[in-house]
């Protein structure tokens, strides 16, 4: 199991948060819980969908995320996680070039417990339908938080590039 904190990109206004979890692979199930802590009356965050479903630009709004790829391999994959509940998973064949849906995910159904200052979220799923178990998987952990105020702050295990840029394949420093 790997613990992590996430750390913002440089910004002028961030909510004064926190974002913490873990991520863990046993056998060829990968699990995935976020803690979104601290001041959670700063951050937009969405109400549950009455039928959370695949979504778009998640992104645009507070939204969890992460993204992995097989060690050695161009091609990777990038989950969004909405705190509705909407979700979305996509496959590329290398940086930023053939973004497409991945079909092997109809569903992603995950757990999310919210209180006054905290919103915990927990994920775990099947890599088999995309990833045979022998093959050692490169992690980035990242967040999009939009504050009330309507600004966009971008967290992530480590920052690579000069701007924030989650698909840098050099910011993926998790081993599993």
């Amino acid at each position: 199991m790997s613990n992590f904190s996430l750390i913002p990109f440089a910004s002028d206004a961030l909510p004064i948060i926190e974002i913490v979890g873990s991520i863990d692979r046993v056998d060829n199930i990968l699990s995935i819980e976020y803690q979104l802590l601290g001041d959670l009356d700063s951050v937009a965050i969405a109400s549950p969908a009455v039928a959370p479903s695949r979504k778009f630009e998640l992104w645009e709004a507070t939204c969890f995320e992460f993204f992995f790829g097989v060690l050695g391999d161009r091609n990777y994959w990038e989950f969004n996680l909405s705190p509705s509940g909407d979700w979305n998973v996509f496959h590329l064949d290398s940086y930023r070039q053939g973004l497409r849906n991945e079909i092997a995910f109809t569903t992603l159904p995950f757990d999310l417990d919210r209180s006054a200052n905290s919103l915990k979220l927990k994920l775990g799923f099947d890599l088999s339908q995309i990833i045979s178990i022998d093959r050692q998987l490169e992690v980035s952990v990242t967040t999009v938080i939009r504050s009330t105020q309507d600004e966009l702050s971008y967290w992530a295990l480590t920052h690579c590039g000069e701007e924030a840029d989650f698909h840098l394949r050099d910011s993926f420093v998790i081993k599993l």
